[in-house]
């Protein structure tokens, strides 16, 4: 069974991808500072059905220090990792010129710097993967449309989220040659706690301006992720999926 970790696993879009990913039979492991009670059902519902494994383990990205180490006692627990999906992060909200340097640092260092540090030591064990049961190996990388679009009081986010794509498109071309893909996935405004902070009239108006006239999914972006770590998307790489019931169309 194929091993993938899934930082902010405990709930909404880590949760849901976490859950999709164990139902197409890999083993996974969901990454995040504490357990919840829907990650716990999940993973009860994932035993039940028995075809993939979903794991919970406990860790703060926000110490950077010890993602190696941590990394090191995964592959000690689990074996070689074939998939990372880099989802945990914050949205904090904020205009540039009140918001603290502390916050600024703090958005910067869990979505950019803990994300770039944890796949460095993930790629090497995939590396060992690949040598070991020759498989390449799958990263994706969860930026978000406001990284293209930018959106009022959230120009730090949507800066940690650009970088994001341009991490994901240059690793790209570093690890294909290791068969080994990196893709990236920019939901828009999905219905999940982050989001609940918009007012319904906010809220209705993303949906009113997308194509669709509606907010998309965690659904719509775990599948999106799903399909990045199936046999179909083995020659797609360095590539931003958008889902965003068309609010950016």
């Amino acid at each position: 069974m194929r091993n993938v970790l899934v930082t902010g696993g405990s709930r909404g879009l880590g949760l849901g991808m976490a859950q999709r990913l164990a139902a197409a039979g890999f083993q996974v492991v969901a990454l995040a500072r504490k357990d919840s009670d829907a990650l716990a059902a999940a993973r009860a519902q994932v035993a039940q059905e028995g075809r993939g494994a979903l794991h919970f383990h406990a860790f703060d990205l926000a110490d950077i220090d010890g993602i190696g180490a941590l990394v090191k006692d995964l592959r000690g627990a689990y074996g070689p990792f074939h998939g990372l999906v880099n989802n945990a992060g914050l949205g904090t909200a904020g205009i540039l010129a009140s918001m603290p340097d502390s916050a600024i640092e703090q958005l910067i260092r869990l979505n950019i710097v803990s994300p770039v540090t944890l796949t460095k030591y993930v790629v090497r064990s995939m590396m060992a993967a690949q040598r070991e049961i020759g498989q390449g190996g799958r990263i994706v990388n969860i930026a978000s449309i406001v990284g293209s679009t930018g959106y009022s009081g959230l120009s730090i986010y949507s800066a940690t989220k650009a970088a994001l794509v341009g991490f994901t498109r240059s690793l790209a071309r570093e690890l294909g040659p290791l068969g080994i893909t990196v893709n990236a996935v920019a939901p828009g405004f999905v219905d999940t706690e982050m989001t609940h902070t918009l007012t319904g009239a906010q809220r209705g108006q993303i949906a009113r301006r997308s194509a669709l006239q509606r907010l998309p999914t965690v659904e719509d972006v775990a599948g999106a992720v799903d399909f990045l770590f199936s046999d179909a998307a083995r020659n797609v790489t360095g590539t931003v999926m958008t889902i965003d019931a068309g609010n950016t169309a």
